[in-house]
């Protein structure tokens, strides 16, 4: 159950972004959902992979690099999805910080 409110808040949280974000749009909820949990699939399969190819950028940039692999990812996922677009990578970034934000949120309000 706590994995389908995630989701969901998720999927707000990347509509909410989309309305004041310019550059961002999604076409409706079901793609909302869809990006969710796309975004949620790369963030626990890619990422650490990415994480760990970087990880000599990583520490020089003193972790700032890990923006750019969320950055990255949120514009992977944008690229491929239809109904969900992204115009570009400071865009991505943007959004993808926000999802962050919004992310750490949700998990301080939803502890298991």
């Amino acid at each position: 159950m706590n994995i389908i409110l995630r989701i969901l808040l998720s999927a707000l949280t990347l509509l909410v972004i989309a309305y004041f974000v310019p550059g961002i749009a999604v076409d409706g909820v079901y793609i909302a959902i869809i990006a969710a949990i796309v975004l949620g699939i790369l963030n626990a399969v890619v990422r650490p992979v990415l994480l760990v190819l970087t990880l000599p950028i990583t520490l020089l940039t003193l972790g700032l690099f890990a923006f750019v692999i969320n950055g990255l990812l949120f514009w992977f996922a944008a690229s491929f999805l239809e109904g969900f677009s992204v115009s570009g990578f400071w865009t991505a970034l943007m959004g993808s910080l926000l999802m962050t934000l919004a992310s750490m949120l949700s998990n301080k309000l939803l502890k298991d």
